[in-house]
């Protein structure tokens, strides 16, 4: 069987700076046409949305995916809660995660695998303040080396 292609749609950058990322997930997700065109032509935010837990099924919150232009009376509300599709395997272990402190569940990105559109989810910890600064710190020193070492090499 042949590689799916994969092509990224959305990335949730603000994810992996308030969050530490402990496992991710591929999920299915439940859209109607006009969101998938929608989607075609990059009309999504995933930056302040999060994943649910309802009555054993998984919903995705706060993501919006832009009315698309030429679908007058079908576009939906584009803010709505939107299914997820996970084995139910999958989605028991998760509520064992989430009845833990602490543990959430975020979108991470959004992309086509071969027709398809899949979510990446996040198996997420909240990051203190402090390990926001250490991570700022640590990205300026790789720079500053990045940019003595370049400067290095030119001359």
């Amino acid at each position: 069987m042949p590689e799916a292609t994969i092509k990224n749609i959305s990335y949730n950058r603000q994810a992996r700076h308030e969050y530490f990322v402990d496992e991710t997930l591929e999920a299915g997700i439940v859209l109607v046409g006009t969101e998938v065109k929608s989607l075609r032509q990059g009309g999504v935010n995933l930056k302040d949305s999060w994943c649910d837990l309802v009555e054993g099924e998984l919903f995705i919150r706060q993501m919006h995916i832009s009315p698309y232009d030429k679908g007058n009376i079908f576009n939906r509300d584009p803010m709505r809660p939107r299914k997820l599709l996970l084995h139910k395997q999958q989605i028991r272990r998760l509520i064992g995660l989430m009845k833990q402190q602490g543990i959430t569940l975020i979108p991470l990105s959004i992309y086509f695998k071969g027709s398809r559109v899949k979510v990446q989810v996040g198996i997420c910890r909240g990051k203190k303040l402090y390990d926001k600064r250490a991570d700022m710190a640590k990205r300026d020193a790789k720079r500053d080396m990045d940019r003595a070492l370049k400067a290095r090499n030119r001359s």
